[in-house]
């Protein structure tokens, strides 16, 4: 997949249903070794309006359970988003 195409999707939480963001508006953590990707890392919407507390969503690889046409799925088993 290119990455043009990744960043078109929609990251939403399979657990409750949560659109997490755009894969678009996120950074990619990725392993130097080896070109894995390890971690979405998604920053909250208004980043740069205003200084509220919102922290930055991480999402290990390991939670993508399925990549589709328009979104990704990822499960978080604690029914809550993964904060930084």
């Amino acid at each position: 997949m290119r990455l043009s195409e990744f960043a078109q999707k929609k990251i939403i939480n399979i657990y409750n249903g949560e659109i997490l963001g755009s894969a678009g508006d996120s950074d990619l953590l990725i392993d130097p070794a080896d070109g894995r990707i390890l971690e979405i890392i998604l920053q909250p919407p208004g980043r740069l309006i205003s200084r509220s507390e919102k922290h930055p969503i991480s999402i290990p690889w390991s939670a993508v359970k399925k990549i589709g046409p328009e979104i990704i799925v990822v499960d978080s088993e604690e029914g809550d988003v993964f904060r930084r």
